[in-house]
């Protein structure tokens, strides 16, 4: 098994993962479709300051998976998820999230 520390910086809208070249973020592996996924980043609604990612699967052959929970819709991303695209795995970091969640918030929304 070969360990590889690599780091993608997520700084577009949208991101695209696949086997592919073209691709921003490319994984060399046959199990990979060649556009397999996108990751997406959106302002937080409540705290525009701050981003969120989501992980959408692009009806991939192998699926993809969060904490190996299979990703069948657009799914939200934490800081620390464990990223899986078929025997290819990622450790997802978002330390601005970390910062916000250690961070107390309140708001004052009307219902």
């Amino acid at each position: 098994m070969m360990l590889l520390s690599i780091k993608f910086d997520i700084k577009a809208a949208s991101t695209t993962l696949g086997r592919r070249p073209s691709n921003d973020i490319v994984i060399d592996d046959s199990a990979i479709s060649s556009l397999h996924a996108y990751i997406i980043q959106q302002p937080n609604p409540d705290f525009p300051e701050y981003f969120e990612f989501f992980l959408e699967d692009n009806q991939s052959t192998n699926g993809s998976f969060i904490n190996d929970l299979p990703v069948t819709s657009r799914k939200l991303l934490h800081h620390n998820d464990i990223i899986r695209f078929g025997w290819n795995k990622f450790k997802f970091i978002n330390d601005s999230e970390a910062d916000l969640e250690a961070t107390v918030h309140m708001l004052n929304k009307t219902l």
